[in-house]
């Protein structure tokens, strides 16, 4: 049987592709073990439009970050951003993919202040960039700290460690 959320994760693809560019959802699909969570890719170049329809359209309302995620898949990089309307109680998950080489994604901290500590985190552990985020330096690890210890490619230069 279908999902129950497939209907709310169909008109958030339209909201997207009609207001933000019809090229910005990459995939889209229901997390079934996840509680039947709407996913969706969000091209990176698209992220802050996105971001920011999903923060103020009226069917959307998405006004709470609840937690962002960074993910080494080895082909590439992932940032994960669990969204919530705090008036709906609805969920989404919204991907945005980069590459390895220079990973990068938009600072999601100008739309939710919540996105913060978490993508400070993620640059420290995984070396993601966040163009726009007010204050992007290590957070866990010091400062003098060579690589970013949860890529799968880390290799620490004490073998101790």
């Amino acid at each position: 049987p279908p999902s129950p959320n497939q209907p709310r994760l169909d008109r958030a693809v339209q909201l997207l592709r009609e207001l933000v560019a019809e090229d910005a959802v990459e995939e889209a699909s229901i997390n079934e073990p996840n509680d039947h969570l709407p996913t969706l890719v969000i091209k990176n170049e698209h992220w802050p439009a996105a971001a920011r329809l999903f923060r103020s359209h009226p069917e959307l309302n998405v006004n709470y970050l609840r937690n962002v995620a960074g993910v080494d898949h080895e082909t590439h990089m992932e940032v994960v951003y669990h969204l919530l309307s705090l008036d709906s109680g609805h969920v989404y998950a919204a991907k945005v993919r980069t590459d390895r080489a220079a990973p990068s994604v938009p600072s999601a901290t100008p739309v939710w202040e919540t996105a913060n500590w978490n993508e400070r985190e993620i640059y420290d552990l995984l070396g993601i960039e966040f163009p726009g985020h007010p204050d992007l330096r290590r957070i866990m690890m010091p400062d003098d700290w060579v690589g970013h210890p949860l890529r799968k490619d880390y290799v620490p230069l004490d073998p101790e460690v």
